[in-house]
């Protein structure tokens, strides 16, 4: 039975024009459910690798705002609870979906860490856009309070922070026994949380988000996967982005998407780390898909999405 890894976008449970209520992210997690039924109907082996960078990024809000009440909680443990919150969203909403489908398959979601290099240079530069968009006033305030705030793909003001790049997940071997019993798993949510291997204590947490489509590839090479599916809010990688010449990539081969990443065509808040990770998953022999998050079976079947590969 083929596998197949899907890393869900941000958009999956919160979009920038509607607030990010709990009942607007349980209306987006059912939404976002159609491919990955389509694929279980199918009988593919299927993981989830979700994002967190709204959510967190809310949950260091609510650090601040109750900092004088109760002790505020480290990012790594922040980035932890929000996988939890938002694997039972996904879990539940794919839960009633293959229900009403008459599809018999578990679902579960596992807290699943990554590891990365404690002296990852990335570790000292804050690049990765989380939270909730930012006024101007917004913005200027957290940095004269020493937070990190910066610009993301759209342009808008975002919190950021650092992003190490990762090695492994550390529960893969889990991931596995789990497909092989034909459970459908919720895994590296957020990237999960980041920890690094201590000679003497063992793992131990680091203070980051690390890239959810990055570890979906990871996680799709150690699981020998067939194919990872990027699914986002757009519809394929497009060759002169924000530009009236902008159009569609269908088929990008692996030398031509090292080309553009190092001309800068793809900004490193938004398609950069996404056409990076499948890059890395087609360039080690597997087919990777970069779609819209409701067009999966379609982009399967080449008929949308940009499919990279190791040749052209």
């Amino acid at each position: 039975m083929s596998t197949a890894v899907l890393a869900f976008g941000g958009n999956a449970l919160s979009r920038a024009d509607e607030p990010a209520t709990v009942a607007n992210q349980f209306r987006r997690a059912r939404e976002s459910m159609a491919s990955v039924v389509t694929l279980a109907q199918a009988g593919w082996h299927i993981v989830i690798v979700h994002g967190n960078g709204p959510q967190v990024g809310d949950s260091l809000v609510r650090n601040e705002v109750a900092r004088r009440v109760v002790e505020p909680l480290p990012l790594g443990v922040l980035v932890a609870e929000t996988v939890g919150w938002i694997g039972y969203m996904l879990q539940q909403s794919l839960q009633n979906a293959l229900a009403a489908a008459r599809v018999r398959r578990d679902v579960v979601t596992l807290v699943t860490q990554t590891l990365v290099d404690r002296f990852d240079p990335a570790l000292g530069t804050p690049t990765k856009p989380i939270g909730q968009p930012l006024t101007e006033d917004e913005a200027a305030r957290l940095r004269v309070s020493g937070r990190a705030v910066g610009r993301d793909g759209s342009g808008a003001w975002r919190r950021m922070t650092t992003s190490p790049l990762p090695l492994a997940v550390v529960e893969f071997p889990v991931v596995r026994r789990l497909l092989e019993q034909d459970v459908i798993v919720i895994a590296g949510g957020g990237g999960g949380p980041p920890v690094y291997d201590d000679p003497i204590l063992g793992l131990e947490g680091v203070d980051a988000v690390v890239d959810k489509d990055r570890v979906a590839a990871v996680l799709a090479r150690q699981l020998d996967a067939d194919v990872l599916m990027i699914l986002t809010n757009v519809d394929a990688v497009y060759e002169g982005w924000g530009t009236p010449s902008a159009r569609p990539i269908r088929r990008l081969a692996v030398g031509r998407a090292d080309t553009m990443i190092a001309e800068g065509a793809f900004d490193a808040g938004g398609m950069r780390p996404k056409v990076e990770a499948a890059t890395a998953f087609a360039r080690a022999g597997g087919r990777a898909i970069i779609a819209h998050l409701a067009s999966g079976p379609a982009a399967l079947r080449g008929e949308t999405g940009t499919t990279i590969v190791r040749e052209a």
